[in-house]
């Protein structure tokens, strides 16, 4: 302890990295917009990141996967900046992304079904010899 404070563990940049398989290029490029405001740095500008950080990190990542924008995201950032004031706006935002994701993850679903048919078909087919009896055999009619 320093000064009755409870020091924190804080992890380096590339411990953040590895952590959470994101390169140090888009962490620092996150920093940069501004998406992580309670991150610290030392006296010589090495940022280090708590818990919180990488939490922040984490959802970020989630929220970009799932189809935001970095303007978006921001927003996001932004609202979390004030509090109580922004529960309502972020809770929608996470079920306007939560319902774009399902449609998103519905297509691919779908296309799944298409791309395992296709690998079926061309199983047989090889099995066969030919596509010829695959093509009065297998239809895509019936997948999709």
């Amino acid at each position: 302890m320093k000064g009755n404070k409870l020091m924190l563990k804080t992890y380096s940049i590339s411990q953040v990295s590895e952590i959470l398989q994101i390169p140090s290029s888009t962490i620092r490029y996150y920093d940069g917009l501004e998406l992580l405001p309670r991150l610290r740095k030392s006296a010589n500008g090495v940022r280090q990141f708590s818990q919180n950080d990488i939490n922040t990190l984490r959802i970020i990542e989630c929220l970009k996967r799932a189809g935001l924008s970095m303007k978006e995201i921001k927003r996001f950032t932004e609202l979390s900046q004030q509090g109580d004031a922004s529960l309502q706006e972020r809770r929608e935002l996470f079920y306007n992304a939560r319902e774009n994701f399902a449609k998103k993850l519905a297509q691919m679903q779908e296309t799944m079904k298409v791309l395992d048919f296709k690998c079926a078909y061309y199983d047989q087919a090889l099995v066969d010899g030919t596509e010829k009896s695959v093509q009065e055999d297998m239809s895509l009619g019936n997948v999709v």
